[in-house]
């Protein structure tokens, strides 16, 4: 409950301090990925007809008009271009190079990834404890001890990044 306060808190603040660097990166966004490539596709269907293939005889038999180069471009390209798309993202390593890279220099993506592994460690021991209740059995002292053990890691984990926090907002 605190957690989940403190993040929308945090979210609200932080939205409100960058406000312009937040609509720069969605103008970005929308410019790169919807925008320029509109434009860029445009630009290369009119520029390759129009200079390389309207006063070619040979291709002008295949390429009629404009409207059927763009027809038939868009026929073998579309699925062409889905197709690398999908060998980018399920069968090459570039993109694993990239969600590697985009972990390492994303400090919050990569404090996702350190808060997941934490309580990883701790759902086995949680579901143990759960099953012996449920059977109205009690805990041994070793249990307790390896429950004290991993509320401690929980607790240095969570002062060590409060501390990484504090120590980069003291910089700004």
């Amino acid at each position: 409950m605190y957690v989940d306060i403190t993040l929308h808190i945090c979210n609200y603040v932080a939205g409100k301090k960058n406000l312009v660097f937040r609509a720069w990166f969605y103008f970005r966004q929308g410019w790169s990925t919807y925008f320029a490539f509109i434009l860029a596709a445009i630009n290369t269907m009119v520029t390759t007809y129009y200079l390389a293939i309207k006063d070619v005889p040979a291709l002008k038999v295949i390429f009629p008009s404009f409207l059927a180069y763009v027809s038939i471009l868009s026929f073998i390209g579309i699925p062409t271009l889905v197709a690398v798309g999908y060998l980018h993202f399920k069968r090459s390593g570039a993109f694993r190079a990239e969600a590697d890279i985009s972990i390492e220099v994303n400090p919050y993506t990569r404090r996702m990834l350190e808060n997941t592994e934490i309580l990883l460690s701790l759902y086995p021991k949680l579901s143990e404890i759960l099953v012996k209740i449920s059977k109205n059995e009690k805990l041994s002292e070793k249990e307790v001890e390896e429950i004290s053990n991993l509320q401690n890691e929980i607790k240095d984990h969570m002062k060590n990044q409060l501390m990484k926090e504090k120590n980069k907002s003291s910089f700004r």
